[in-house]
């Protein structure tokens, strides 16, 4: 049997301003709230995932980790150059400015946070 995650809820104090964020670091697609669960902001990560962004009044924070192409993981961090986003080089230093050229998963790693505290890591292999 095979399993696939669906989808995962995030929490977030602005579902609205977390999915926006999410959406607009990753270059993905930003539809607004879910037509039939409206306390729901669903961001397509690919055909086998969507986050679903959900207001609560204490968010907990994630840590959510995406292996992605080398062009995905560039264009990531060039968006957030672009927005002065901070990033980092470990999960205790989402802020740094560095990228981690040695991650423990082979490759490159970056990490990032919303201002919910969830924290995205974003895994590639190095470019040649």
């Amino acid at each position: 049997m095979t399993i696939t995650l669906d989808h995962t809820v995030v929490t977030a104090a602005d579902n609205d301003e977390a999915a926006r964020f999410f959406a607009a670091v990753m270059g993905l697609e930003y539809t607004g709230p879910h037509p039939h669960a409206r306390h729901f902001v669903p961001i397509r990560v690919n055909e086998a995932l969507t986050l679903d962004f959900l207001t609560v009044a204490h968010p907990q924070g994630h840590h959510l980790a995406f292996d992605v192409d080398a062009v995905t993981f560039d264009t990531a961090v060039e968006r957030m150059d672009a927005r002065e986003i901070p990033y980092g080089d470990g999960p205790a230093h989402a802020d740094n400015g560095r990228i981690d050229h040695a991650h423990p998963h082979g490759g490159r790693g970056v990490y990032f946070s919303d201002a919910s505290g969830n924290l995205y890591e974003l895994i590639s292999p190095c470019r040649t």
